[in-house]
């Protein structure tokens, strides 16, 4: 029986053929051991190419010392928990956190920080360029583009809402073929008389918006021609009969009925009311017609004599039963949702008037004193945040816009960059952008949530987290952002391009989707659902405010531009 198996297997690999065979498996054998090590290390090679890089980048100096001030995983694909974040060299930490220590950034530092940005400003722009193929295929002109499905969605009656808002993205990208098809589609086929009803605020800063900057930039007379349509049917929410020329909240784009939003009852918001004004002189500008300004300004001028002695507004107002006018109504004080971007227009309209209508910047200065003296609160883990309506220990993401709205009004105080109440806005910008960053850092997905609620005394909640889980969701917000770009241009500090660059990654690891980028239900789980929703402010502002935070040619300067809230830049001239 032995010998028998014995000489079976000589006939099997015995003689010549059975040696060749016998060195053909040991090659296989061979490669595919030398394969798998090779690409074992090419994946922990990639996995710290970051890391690679960011050592290069900074030098030593007193304020990056040859001792790592940043762990290493901080520059990788891994956010930071704050409880396990504590950054060697405590003037840094210290400027994050509370906004202390000037900083100065040497040549040579922002010159290796300038190259860095390039390469990751090259990896937005193909972020913007994948979104808008997939929007160009399959569903161009329409109002979104679903990122899940890869349907289309028509959510604002069909006026072709992302297109419009990503006009100028598009221009300051170079993306200039995408662009001239933009254009010939608008001049084609955009429009606005449609039997459907809009929000006036939405419509204005989007599409009003966006058609004014694609004029400003590009000087085509379409989008002028296109804003004055829109622009027209707009106007009309200006009630003069009811309630002071303050306009509705909802218009019928094509009958002109205005109507209040029905969950305000008779009431209008803060933000909705006077978050109209720089789009509607900007087209008085343009198309000679000051109506749009008049009816917009009257607002402000009803506000000034309405604004509390603290400065701050109440979020909603509400018609006067026995009068054709507005009051204030409640007491929910808001710099988020329903009151933000008024307080960003009382600065902002200053600066869109070359500075010269001292009533705006006098209602700006007197709100952010209201901020400082009533609004503003520090959690027992230390971070700076603006408190949301009455709930002390909640701020939501919409209020992130502060940050950068006060390093604005600290770079434009007319007092002097230098004054007191400068540096005071300024500090308090760069503490309100550390909080923010942490309210992506601190949670799972590294994207931060609608609404988060802080550490409040020994015997509450630990860390940052979100409110509930109606309210974990992340989508695709651009007001962080926002604030690292405003605040990087005026510092030139090189942590709000790493802060920034580290929120990018995660919204390519968590939000992309095989047609687009869609919001995240619940930042706590990295294997959340994504939502079949993009919004157009994602292309019109998020990936815009991404690509000039990493853009060192952008010729986009404070003195020159004024960004609408929606991220749209209007000359100033």
């Amino acid at each position: 029986m032995v010998r028998s198996t014995i000489t079976l297997k000589r006939g099997l690999y015995g003689g010549r053929d059975g040696r060749r065979y016998i060195i053909f498996i040991a090659i296989c054998v061979t490669y595919v051991t030398i394969y798998i090590k090779l690409f074992g290390y090419y994946r922990q090679s990639s996995n710290h190419i970051h890391q690679l890089t960011r050592e290069n980048t900074f030098i030593q100096s007193k304020y990056f010392p040859t001792e790592n001030l940043f762990p290493d995983e901080y520059f990788g694909t891994t956010h930071i928990h704050s409880e396990s974040y504590e950054p060697k060299g405590p003037d840094r930490y210290s400027e994050w956190k509370d906004g202390n220590s000037p900083y100065n950034v040497t040549t040579f530092q922002q010159m290796k920080s300038d190259n860095l940005a390039r390469s990751r400003r090259e990896h937005v722009r193909e972020a913007m360029k994948f979104a808008w193929d997939n929007y160009k295929k399959y569903a161009y002109g329409a109002d979104e583009l679903k990122p899940v499905s890869g349907e289309k969605g028509e959510c604002w009656g069909g006026i072709s809402v992302t297109l419009v808002d990503s006009l100028d993205t598009l221009i300051l990208m170079g993306m200039d073929e995408e662009f001239r098809e933009a254009r010939d589609w608008i001049a084609k086929n955009l429009d606005f008389d449609k039997d459907y009803v809009v929000s006036v605020f939405e419509t204005t800063i989007r599409s009003l918006g966006g058609l004014l900057s694609a004029y400003d930039w590009s000087k085509d007379v379409i989008f002028l021609e296109k804003a004055k349509d829109i622009g027209n049917r707009l106007s009309k929410a200006f009630d003069e009969t009811s309630t002071g020329g303050f306009p509705l909240g909802r218009i019928n784009l094509k009958t002109g009925k205005t109507e209040y939003a029905k969950w305000l009852g008779n009431g209008m918001t803060l933000a909705g009311s006077g978050t109209l004004t720089l789009e509607f002189r900007d087209l008085s500008k343009h198309s000679g017609d000051y109506t749009y300004a008049k009816k917009s300004q009257h607002i402000f001028e009803v506000l000034k004599d309405l604004q509390p002695e603290s400065g701050l507004f109440p979020k909603l107002l509400r018609k006067n039963l026995n009068t054709n006018t507005v009051k204030l109504s409640g007491h929910d004080i808001s710099f988020g949702s329903m009151g933000d971007s008024f307080y960003e227009y009382e600065l902002k309209i200053w600066l869109q008037g070359m500075k010269t209508e001292s009533m705006y910047r006098d209602m700006y200065d007197k709100s952010i004193q209201g901020l400082h003296d009533e609004k503003l609160k520090t959690s027992s883990n230390n971070l700076t945040y603006i408190f949301l309506d009455q709930r002390i220990n909640e701020m939501d993401h919409l209020s992130c816009f502060m940050g950068g709205l006060l390093a604005l009004g600290a770079f434009t105080d007319p007092k002097g960059f230098s004054s007191e109440r400068a540096q005071r806005d300024l500090k308090t910008a760069k503490a309100l952008a550390y909080t923010c960053y942490q309210m992506y850092a601190t949670m799972e997905t590294g994207l931060s949530p609608e609404v988060v609620r802080f550490p409040q005394g020994k015997n509450g909640i630990k860390k940052l987290q979100p409110k509930s889980i109606r309210e974990s969701y992340y989508i695709l917000r651009p007001e962080t952002i926002e604030t690292f770009f405003i605040l990087h241009r005026i510092t030139g500090d090189p942590i709000y391009r790493e802060w920034g660059w580290e929120i990018f990654q995660n919204i390519e690891k968590y939000s992309k989707t095989n047609y687009g980028y869609g919001s995240v239900q619940n930042v706590q789980d990295k294997k959340s659902i994504i939502n079949d929703k993009m919004e157009s402010f994602f292309l019109g502002e998020t990936l815009k405010y991404f690509y000039l935070l990493f853009d060192p040619e952008s010729k986009l300067d404070f003195n020159k531009y004024v960004f609408n809230t929606e991220a749209h830049p209007l000359r100033i001239e």
